[in-house]
């Protein structure tokens, strides 16, 4: 691998998740994302109390997703071979963290509705 393009990117996601497995995480992924833009836009604002709830799930996220790839690449943490493996796994940690937030804070702010009244913090 010479160089790095997003045509080689999609081929090494397809080949370590599996075609199929892939394009389904791909698909919720804009799913949730156009959801969280949809509250965005029809609340106008961020809830404190929502994204502070969102924020505790963030741990949660980081390992899931960790354990989610090391499960689905089949190897433990004892084959991390190097500085390379160990940045991956943290932007894995990363994503999943983030990943994890946004979705409880769209849940949370679907479920619940508009909160009538709620105070701006643009005061």
């Amino acid at each position: 691998m010479s160089e790095l393009t997003l045509q080689t990117l999609l081929a090494v996601f397809e080949e370590m998740f599996g075609y199929t497995l892939f394009w389904i995480m791909v698909a919720i992924a804009v799913v949730i994302t156009l959801a969280y833009i949809f509250v965005l836009i029809r609340d106008r604002e961020l809830s404190m109390r929502k994204f502070l709830l969102a924020q505790l799930s963030m741990p949660f996220g980081a390992i899931a997703a960790v354990v989610f790839v090391r499960w689905i690449t089949n190897s433990g943490l004892r084959d991390i071979g190097g500085p390379v493996d160990v940045i991956v796994l943290l932007g894995v940690a990363a994503a999943g963290a983030v990943g994890l937030a946004i979705l409880v804070y769209t849940l949370q702010a679907l479920l619940q509705g508009r909160q009538a009244g709620s105070v701006s913090a643009r005061s």
